[in-house]
C-alpha cells in the first residue's frame, strides 16, 4: 500500500505545519524543505489519500507559501476540514475567505472520495400499518440551501441479489442534521427525510420470501447521483430492532445489520410458543406451521456447554380449530441447565438452536405474545427467559435484576420507576442512579414490599450520599442495585427495562420547574436493548443548538444586541457556567448586601444547585445569554469568555480567575508536551477583553502577567473566595454545611482535593481517577474518629470506592469547595491550588506527592521547589499519609515556620475585604460608584 505524505513525516514536522502560524523561519524552512523532498522522490501520488484541505496545507508547505499557508492554517483551527464546492460538473475545492487563492487544478479538484455522504436514520415509527423511517442525508460541504428533490431517491436492495426496490421520499426539515454535523460553515437542516413504506410494499417483500433489505438514499451532487446505505443510531427508535408479525406468518425485523438500516423477511417453519419453569424444569413449548418437518431437538449451548431435548409432541386441546400449527415440547432440567453457574453478578448465556434429523440449526424465534419471565433458583442468583431485538429466544443465568414493568410521571415532573424484585432479595439492597461517563452517583429513596419496588426521581434535586440534592448533570444515568455495605460499584447489578415494555421507550417528560427558568426536559431510553437511563436533553433550543448556529448567534444575534443600550445588569459565568460557587458568588452576595440597583443573571450549563431567588438563569450559549452578555452592564468570570468576544464601551468585564500557580501555566509550558503555541499566540487578545485581573497575591501578579502575556490592569486585592476564612459568620455558615453534609459530630474531618494528571486519561479523554490511597486501610485505622471528604478536581471522572460506608464521603458535587475548607480539619492535596486557599486558614496541610519528581521534571513543571517551601510534609504511600494524619499535632509544630513564611509569601492581602476592593474597583466611574465620603 503507498504511504501517504503524512505517513513519511515526523510528528515535529507535523506539529510545524498544526502550529505553521506561531513557528519560528527555521521551522517554516525546516517544513518547505521536507515537504518539497518528499514530493519530489515519492510524487505527488501522496497527496491522493490525504482529505482535500490537508493536500492545500502540504501543497503550499512543498512550494513555500508562507502567507497563504498561515491563513488556510488558520482557517482549519475554527472549522477544520470545511470548505466550499465550485463546479456543478467539475467541483473545485474553495475554502472560506479565501476565494482568490490559486490553486492548480491538480489540488483543488474534487474526486467522489472527497464528498463522503452522510445518512443518517433518527426515528423509525409505524403509522398503522405503514413503516416510517425519518433521518437526514447530505453530502459534505453541499448544504444544498434551496433544497431542490430533484434527483433524490431512496431504495431497497437485496443483499443477495441485488434487486432494489424504489420507494418515495419526501423532504423535511431536520435541524439536528446542522448540529449532528459538528461544523459551522453549512446549514443542512433541509436535508431531513422521510421515507414510508407502505402495508402493501412491506406485504410485497414478505412474498418474495425471506431475505435482507438495506435501505439507501441517493442525493444529487457534482456528477451525478451520491448513494449510500442509511446508519443506525445509538439508542432512540431508530437504536433497536424491531419486529412485526404478518398475517401470512411473516416476520418483519426492522433494523440494523452492522450499523445499516434495512428489513429482514423470515418465513421461520417452527417458533417458540412459551418457555416456563415447572417443578424443576424448564419446559419449552414450540409450534411448527403446517406443511413444515418438525425439528426433532433443542440444543441450548454456552461455550463448552450443550444441552439437548429432544421435541416430542402434544396433543392438539379438545375441540382446537387451529390447524395451521403443530406444537411440540422440550424440557431441560434446571439442575443440569444451571450447574456450572459462575459466582456474584456475571452472566452465563445460552443459546437455542432447534435442530433437525440432520443436525443443521434454526434459530428460535419467537411467537407473536411471547412472555417473558424469570426464575431465582439460588440465593442471588435468576435464570431469566428473555429475547433480543430481533426477536430471538434469549436464556441467561445472572445476578437477580430489578427489572421495570411500569414508567409514569407525576404532575410535579417527578419520575416514578415500578417493577418487580424478589422479595427474598429486598433486605439490605439500595438503588443507585450512576452518570455514564463521570461515575457520578446519586442514592435513589426505593420502596422494596412484596416482590415490587417503586422508585422516585427528581431530576432536579436527586439525592446524593452526602450534601445537598442536586441537578442531573447532563448525559446518561443508569440505575443499579448495590448492597448497602458494598465497598464499590463492582458488584452492583443493572436496572433493566421488562422486553415487554420496550415499545414505550424513548418516554420524553418536562423536570419540576427550575429556579429562574423554564423546566428542563428529560428522557428515558434504554441500550442494550433493555438498560434503561435517564438523560437531560440540552438545555438549548434547537436555533441555539450546535457549532453553525453557535457562530450565527455570536456573528449576528450578538452584534446586533451590543448596538442597543448597556442594562444595569450583572452577567455571572463561573467554571463555565457549571456552578454558582468561587469569586463571582461572594463578588454577587456583595452587590446584594450592598443593594445596589442592578439585575443578577447567572449563566447556567450543567443544572446550578441553590440558585438564588433574586437572580434570572440564562443558559450558556443560548439566546438570551448572549443578549445579556451584549448588554450587560457587568460581567464577572473567572474563566475566559471565548476569543471572539469583545468589551464594549461602557462595559466593565472582570476576570476573578481561580488559582494561584504552582504548577506552570501559559507561555510558560512552551517546550513542554502540555504546549498549544497558538492558545498561546492568542493569549494577549484573550487577557484585553477584561478591564481588570484579579490577584490574590504578588506571586500570582508575576506570574499571570508574563505568562498570560496581560497588558492591561491586575488588581492584587486577594481573591474575594478568601474572605469566607475571615467572615465573621464563618462558623455559622460551617455549621450549615456540616449539616448539610451529615457530619458525625467529635470526628475530625479530612479534605482530599487532588489535581489532574494529564497522562492518566480514559479512551474518551476525560481524566482519570488516580487513586493512590489505599482507602480500605485508612478506614481501618482512622474510621473511627476521623471522616475523609473527596473532592475530585471537575475534569476527573471515576468512581470513588467506600462512599457512604461511614468513613469516605464524597463530596466532588458539593456546590462550592469554599465552604467544604470551613469543615475540613486537615487539607490533603498535591499540586492543587486549593493549598494556597486553604493556608488562609492556619489549618495543617499534608501533600500527598507521590509522583513528584514525574509531575516536575516531566509532566507539567513547578514554579518554585516545593519540597523546601511546601507548608507541610510531603509524603510518597498511603501509608506515610495515615500516620500523618494520626500525627498532626507534630506535623503543625515542625511546620509552623515554613507555614508562617508560606502564608507571607502567598496571602498577603489576607484581611477579608477582598471582595469591598474588587466591587470598588468594578463600580469606579459607573452610574454605580459607591458616593463619596470625603470632605
Amino acid at each position: 500500500m503507498a504511504q501517504s505524505l503524512a505517513d513519511l513525516t515526523s510528528a515535529g514536522v507535523q506539529r510545524i505545519l498544526r502550529f505553521f502560524p506561531e513557528s519560528s523561519q527555521a521551522e517554516r524552512e525546516e517544513l518547505r524543505a521536507t515537504a518539497r523532498r518528499l514530493l519530489d522522490t515519492h510524487g505527488e501520488k501522496v497527496l491522493t489519500p490525504l482529505r482535500p484541505v490537508e493536500r492545500v496545507l502540504w501543497y503550499l508547505a512543498s512550494e513555500g507559501r508562507a502567507e497563504d499557508l498561515v491563513e488556510v492554517v488558520r482557517g482549519q483551527r475554527r472549522d477544520p476540514g470545511v470548505f466550499l464546492v465550485a463546479g456543478a460538473r467539475r467541483p473545485r475545492l474553495v475554502l472560506p475567505g479565501l476565494r482568490s487563492l490559486a490553486l492548480p487544478d491538480r489540488i483543488a479538484a474534487l474526486e467522489r472520495r472527497d464528498l463522503p455522504v452522510t445518512a443518517q436514520l433518527t426515528s423509525v415509527e409505524w403509522r398503522g400499518d405503514d413503516l416510517v423511517w425519518g433521518g437526514y442525508a447530505f453530502v459534505a460541504n453541499l448544504p444544498r440551501p434551496s433544497g431542490r428533490m430533484i434527483g433524490r431517491f431512496a431504495v431497497l436492495e437485496h443483499a443477495d441479489t441485488g434487486e432494489r426496490i424504489k420507494l418515495r421520499l419526501r423532504r423535511t426539515k431536520n435541524e439536528e442534521a446542522t448540529a449532528a454535523s459538528g461544523q459551522a460553515l453549512h446549514c443542512y437542516d433541509r436535508t431531513g427525510f422521510e421515507v414510508v413504506v407502505p402495508a402493501r410494499r412491506l406485504r410485497e417483500l414478505a412474498g418474495r420470501g425471506a431475505g435482507q433489505w438495506f435501505l439507501s438514499v441517493g442525493i444529487p451532487g457534482p456528477g451525478g447521483a451520491y448513494e449510500t446505505r442509511v446508519r443506525q443510531r445509538e439508542v432512540g427508535t431508530a437504536g433497536h430492532n424491531q419486529v412485526r408479525h404478518l398475517a401470512d406468518g411473516s416476520r418483519l425485523v426492522v433494523g440494523f445489520t452492522k450499523d445499516a438500516v434495512g428489513i429482514t423477511v423470515q418465513q421461520p417453519p417452527v417458533e417458540v410458543e412459551s418457555c416456563t419453569v415447572v417443578d424443576g424444569e424448564l419446559v419449552l413449548v414450540a409450534r411448527v406451521r403446517s406443511g413444515h418437518k418438525a425439528p426433532t431437538t433443542v440444543s441450548v449451548v454456552e461455550g463448552e456447554t450443550r444441552l439437548d431435548s429432544p421435541l416430542t409432541a402434544l396433543s392438539a386441546p379438545s375441540g382446537s380449530a387451529d390447524d395451521a400449527f403443530r406444537r411440540y415440547r422440550a424440557v431441560f432440567s434446571l439442575d443440569r441447565l444451571t450447574a456450572d453457574d459462575p459466582p456474584g453478578i456475571k452472566t452465563r448465556q445460552f443459546k437455542v438452536t432447534f435442530r433437525g434429523a440432520e443436525g443443521r440449526g434454526q434459530a428460535a424465534h419467537l411467537a407473536e405474545g411471547f412472555t417473558t419471565g424469570r426464575h431465582r433458583f439460588a440465593a442471588g442468583r435468576e435464570l431469566a427467559v428473555h429475547r433480543d431485538g430481533p426477536g430471538r429466544l434469549v436464556l441467561a443465568t445472572r445476578a437477580v435484576r430489578a427489572v421495570v414493568d411500569a414508567m409514569t410521571v407525576t404532575d410535579a415532573g417527578e419520575l416514578v420507576l415500578t417493577g418487580a424484585y424478589p422479595r427474598e432479595e429486598a433486605a439490605g439492597k439500595k438503588v443507585v442512579l450512576r452518570h455514564g461517563t463521570r461515575f457520578e452517583e446519586k442514592e435513589l429513596p426505593v420502596e422494596m414490599a412484596d416482590g415490587r419496588f417503586t422508585v422516585r426521581i427528581d431530576p432536579e434535586a436527586a439525592p446524593q450520599v452526602h450534601g445537598p440534592a442536586l441537578p442531573l448533570c447532563p448525559g446518561r444515568w443508569y440505575l443499579f442495585v448495590r448492597d448497602v455495605d458494598a465497598w464499590d460499584k463492582s458488584e452492583d447489578v443493572p436496572v433493566t427495562l421488562r422486553p415487554e415494555q420496550v415499545g414505550e421507550l424513548p418516554l420524553r417528560f418536562n423536570g419540576p420547574q427550575g429556579v429562574g427558568g423554564p423546566p428542563r426536559a428529560f428522557t428515558v431510553d434504554r441500550r442494550n436493548f433493555d438498560r434503561i437511563f435517564i438523560e437531560p436533553e440540552r438545555l438549548l433550543a434547537p436555533d441555539e443548538h450546535g457549532t453553525y448556529r453557535q457562530r450565527i448567534l455570536r456573528e449576528a444575534h450578538f452584534h446586533k444586541q451590543r448596538k442597543l443600550p448597556l442594562r444595569d445588569a450583572v452577567l455571572y459565568l463561573s467554571f463555565g457556567g457549571k456552578q454558582f460557587s468561587d469569586s463571582p458568588r461572594f463578588v454577587y452576595d456583595e452587590l446584594v448586601r450592598r443593594g445596589v440597583a442592578v439585575e443578577h443573571i447567572w449563566t447556567q450549563d450543567e443544572g446550578l444547585p441553590e440558585m438564588p431567588a433574586e437572580a434570572r438563569v440564562v443558559g450558556w450559549g443560548s439566546r438570551a445569554w448572549y443578549e445579556a452578555l451584549a448588554r450587560s452592564r457587568y460581567v464577572v468570570v473567572n474563566t475566559p469568555v471565548g476569543d471572539w468576544f469583545v468589551t464594549r464601551p461602557g462595559q466593565k468585564v472582570v476576570q476573578t480567575w481561580h488559582g494561584t500557580p504552582l504548577k506552570k501555566v501559559g507561555k510558560d509550558l512552551l517546550g513542554s508536551p502540555q504546549s498549544s503555541p497558538a492558545y498561546i499566540a492568542g493569549l494577549p487578545h484573550s487577557y484585553r477583553q477584561f478591564d481588570f485581573v484579579v490577584s490574590p497575591n504578588a506571586h500570582t501578579t508575576e506570574i499571570m502577567r508574563r505568562a498570560y502575556s496581560i497588558e492591561g490592569e491586575m488588581l492584587e486585592s486577594g481573591y474575594p473566595r478568601n474572605d469566607i476564612f475571615h467572615a465573621a459568620d464563618r462558623d455559622i455558615r460551617a455549621a450549615r454545611v456540616r449539616e448539610q453534609l451529615g457530619l458525625p459530630e467529635g470526628k475530625k474531618v479530612v479534605l482530599y482535593a487532588p489535581t489532574w494528571r494529564e497522562d492518566q486519561r480514559h479512551a474518551s479523554k476525560l481524566y482519570k481517577l488516580d487513586l493512590r490511597i489505599d482507602l480500605a486501610a485508612a478506614q481501618a485505622e482512622l474510621g473511627h474518629d476521623h471522616v475523609l471528604l473527596f473532592r475530585k478536581h471537575s475534569s476527573v471522572h471515576g468512581n470513588v470506592p467506600g462512599a457512604g460506608q461511614g468513613f469516605v464521603w464524597d463530596v466532588t458535587r458539593y456546590p462550592d469547595i469554599a465552604d467544604l475548607y470551613l469543615v475540613a480539619d486537615v487539607l490533603i492535596t498535591d499540586y492543587s491550588s486549593a493549598l494556597f486557599d486553604f493556608a488562609h486558614s492556619d489549618k495543617p496541610m499534608l501533600f500527598f506527592t507521590y509522583d513528584l519528581e514525574h509531575y516536575r521534571d516531566t509532566l507539567r513543571g513547578l514554579y518554585f521547589d516545593f519540597t523546601t517551601r511546601a507548608p507541610g510534609p510531603l509524603l510518597e504511600t498511603s501509608e506515610e499519609l495515615v500516620k500523618a494524619l494520626r500525627g498532626l499535632d507534630a506535623v503543625e509544630a515542625e511546620y509552623r515556620d515554613k507555614y508562617t513564611r508560606f502564608k507571607k509569601d502567598f496571602c498577603e492581602p489576607r484581611d477579608g475585604q477582598a471582595t469591598a476592593r474588587v466591587v470598588d474597583r468594578m463600580l469606579a466611574g459607573g452610574p454605580h460608584a459607591p458616593a463619596s465620603t470625603g470632605g
